[in-house]
Parts: structure tokens; sequence; C-alpha cells
């Protein structure tokens, strides 16, 4: 049953930020190409597949089928924003513009621990 909810889970988070839902849309690449197939009999998989993935699109009649296919959209694109907060040393009013006359290095307060402190941590506790 943990296996199941495992895959379950897995699944549902790779069709969910990633494209691999687009292979729900393979059903719909074979009903095209039979389309195509019964146009033209002389049509292969590598020359359907040639057209409508390596050459640019074009405005034909089925160009709406076209972009249904498979890998030809994509649809479910993730954007992961961060914002880094920096500690100003002074205080920037709206009314000045600003200056960058110095270069100026942020670091934290830990930076600064000498090793010798850190070492004490695992040292087992002792009686008052």
């Amino acid at each position: 049953m943990k296996r199941f909810f495992a895959i379950s889970f897995l699944l549902i988070y790779l069709f969910s930020t990633t494209e691999l839902h687009q292979l729900l849309k393979v059903p719909l690449l074979v009903q095209h190409f039979i389309e195509h197939r019964e146009e033209n009999k002389q049509v292969t998989l590598w020359q359907f597949l040639y057209v409508h993935y390596a050459m640019k699109d074009a405005k034909d009649a089925d160009h709406e089928k076209d972009m249904k296919l498979p890998f030809k959209s994509h649809d479910n694109c993730i954007a992961a924003i961060s914002n880094v907060y920096l500690p100003l040393s002074e205080k920037i009013s709206i009314q000045q513009p600003l200056e960058y006359s110095e270069k100026k290095n942020f670091s934290r307060e830990d930076d600064h621990l000498l090793t010798s402190f850190l070492s004490n941590i695992w040292q087992p506790p002792r009686a008052c």
C-alpha cells in the first residue's frame, strides 16, 4: 500500500511540475498520423515526425490539430522566484540618488566565530 501511494505521489508530482503530462497526448499523435496516412499512403512515421517537429510550423489547414500534438506547446511552465535581502549598513532615502563610491562586503556575524567555540558544543555537560 505504501508503494502504491509513493508511486502515485511521484506521478502526480512529475505530471504537474514537468512536461511529462505531454505523454498523455500520444493518442492524438497516433490519430493525426493515421489521418495523414489516409491522405497519402507513402508517408512514413519518420517523415510525419520530421514534418511536424523538425520543420518550421506552417499555418496549413490542420494547424490547430498540429499544435495539439505532444511537445508542440509548453503550457506548464514553473518559475521559481527567490528574493535575497542583504542587510544595509546605512539607511537609504528615496530623495537622494544612490552613489556607489566603495564596494562593501556583506557577511554574517557567524563567520567571525572562532572554531574553538564550535568544538565546545560536543563536550559532555558539566555539573556546576
